[in-house]
């Protein structure tokens, strides 16, 4: 049996036309109710209408799709739960490229005609002398995320670049970071180097010289969240110290930016995070040095390389005057 997608937004299967989004939506609520009464009550249909849809499907796909049991209502095949996930996927990807190329076309319709595009949306992994470079600059819309979750706005269409970083001489192959570098679909620069190491309370009381003092009892950490650039660079470093998160108390604790590190340790809240040399600065904390990272600025091809020179420009000429930067 072929089955593929057309461009009219169906599936063909068996020589037979199926709608692409109200399959998605009944295998979906079949999914998520358990029951094919369920189903029906949920897309208000009547039993026997989804009944005889779900009829439709498997004459056209060739294989069941649903079964009963005994006792628990009516669920996916193995097959049925296998296309139902297909067709997920494919919807997704599908979102993304079309958000991917509405941006484009909107940039290149804003250049025939003369007008100005939109600002330049960012999703960028937080850093103080970035962000305050990109306000001055103006025309740029910022969003704040982790250095994963950026590279997912970028991914998905809903930014126009992304700034990441990754705590390494170069990024593992096969990694996220490695393909984003590789990715003939975009243009990337480094934009700064900057150092990172722990931020700790003013006198740094425990005496911390190190990732694996972090252990000692009584020694309260605040973490970053899951996918900041900050983060998986800290549990690369625990990783090479041969220390776990669950020796560390406090792992648990996320914070969103290194200035929210920073205020939780100069509140008292918190003894020691991870952050650049400014921001603790800033904090007036005590600073133990881990290490320099390379920050990237990765956009879609349409910007220009024009744009994106000067944006990163300007970044290094705040970062050569800051603390902790080259």
């Amino acid at each position: 049996m072929k089955v593929g997608l057309t461009l009219d937004g169906t599936i063909a299967a068996a020589d037979r036309p199926l709608a692409f989004a109200p399959t998605l939506v009944l295998l979906e609520a079949l999914a998520a109710e358990g029951s094919l009464r369920g189903a029906a009550a949920r897309l208000d249909l009547s039993y026997r209408s989804a009944w005889g849809r779900f009829q439709i499907l498997e004459a056209a796909l060739g294989q069941p799709v649903i079964r009963k049991t005994k006792g628990h209502g009516t669920v996916l095949t193995a097959f049925g739960a296998a296309f139902h996930r297909a067709l997920g996927d494919a919807s997704r990807a599908s979102v993304e490229v079309i958000a991917r190329e509405e941006r484009r076309l909107e940039a290149t319709l804003a250049g025939l005609v003369g007008g100005a595009a939109g600002p330049l949306t960012l999703a960028v992994s937080h850093d103080s002398v970035l962000l305050d470079a990109l306000r001055e600059m103006g025309g740029i819309a910022v969003t704040i995320a982790g250095s994963m979750d950026a590279l997912s706005h970028l991914k998905a269409g809903r930014a126009e670049g992304a700034g990441f970083h990754f705590g390494a001489a170069r990024p593992d192959p096969g990694s996220v970071f490695a393909d984003i570098l590789a990715d003939p679909a975009l243009l990337t620069r480094p934009v700064l180097r900057r150092e990172q190491g722990l931020m700790l309370e003013r006198g740094n009381p425990f005496a911390v010289s190190g990732i694996t003092d972090l252990t000692r009892g009584g020694i309260r950490f605040v973490n970053r969240q899951l996918g900041a650039g900050t983060r998986i660079w800290f549990d690369r470093l625990c990783a090479e110290a041969g220390i776990g998160g669950s020796e560390i108390r406090g792992y648990e604790t996320e914070e969103f930016t290194h200035q929210a590190v920073a205020a939780m340790i100069a509140s008292g809240a918190a003894d020691v995070g991870m952050g650049t040399r400014a921001v603790a600065e800033r904090f007036e904390l005590d600073y133990l040095p881990l290490g320099e990272e390379t920050y990237f600025l990765a956009v879609r091809t349409f910007v220009g390389a024009e744009r994106l020179d000067a944006i990163a420009s300007a970044i290094r000429r705040r970062a050569e005057a800051t603390p902790g930067y080259g």
